[in-house]
């Protein structure tokens, strides 16, 4: 290995290693939201069985290592199951389930902070249960839990990192490799860290725009 600068071509690994990072990021959120609200809603209507399941479900994946999640998909599944998993499917499967999970607890947690008198007024007005849901819980659920989603999804950018030790060739698994050729880990590890640290910072910033637009509407609505 030989002690050399940063060349173009670096710079175009640490691009790559980004756009997978992000690519991989932003379709694992928008998976892990939809089943997160899906998991939410079956708690609402309390579905036999269902609901105990997706508690449980949320549950171990809230209060377990993703690490241990991500050997499990990538090392467990196939041993157990007999089944072929690519490093990418078993990032996004991982991923994917531990932002659900997250995502319930926060949905869940907003729903139930609006009054019981709002839904029982809904109620009396004769609205279905899925009338009360869509008009009367969800504005007011989103407005409460877009702050909450947005730290999460900042923190699962993050959390995104893990998955180089599967093999997947991510911005931190560059930033190995880059560390390896080069033989200097504080400039590596410094761009490494800046350029997690600007994704991020583009998704608070993003997310804290989306709140402030949300808010403003509700409040329209109430005038």
């Amino acid at each position: 290995m030989r002690y050399s600068d940063f060349t173009s071509y670096d710079l175009v690994l640490l691009a790559q290693g980004l756009a997978t990072t992000i690519g991989l990021f932003l379709a694992t959120s928008l998976i892990g939201l939809v089943i997160g609200a899906l998991w939410a809603v079956i708690r609402f209507y309390r579905v036999p069985a269902l609901t105990q399941l997706v508690g449980f479900l949320a549950e171990i994946l809230k209060n377990s290592p993703v690490l241990v999640q991500l050997f499990l998909v990538f090392f467990g599944f196939p041993a157990f199951f007999k089944v072929n998993v690519t490093p990418v499917e078993a990032a996004v499967i991982t991923l994917s389930a531990n932002t659900a999970a997250f995502v319930y607890v926060i949905i869940v947690a907003a729903i139930e902070s609006i009054a019981r008198e709002q839904v029982e007024a809904a109620r009396v007005f004769g609205l279905t249960r899925w009338q009360v849901l869509r008009h009367v819980i969800a504005p007011q659920a989103a407005a409460f839990s877009v702050g909450p989603l947005v730290a999460l999804l900042v923190n699962q950018l993050q959390v995104t990192s893990l998955i180089s030790v599967i093999g997947v060739v991510d911005l931190t698994k560059i930033g190995n490799i880059l560390n390896l050729r080069t033989l200097k880990p504080f400039i590596v590890w410094s761009v490494v860290g800046l350029l997690y640290y600007l994704a991020a910072k583009l998704v608070a910033t993003l997310g804290t725009r989306f709140e402030d637009r949300l808010r403003a509407h509700s409040a329209f609505r109430g005038l």
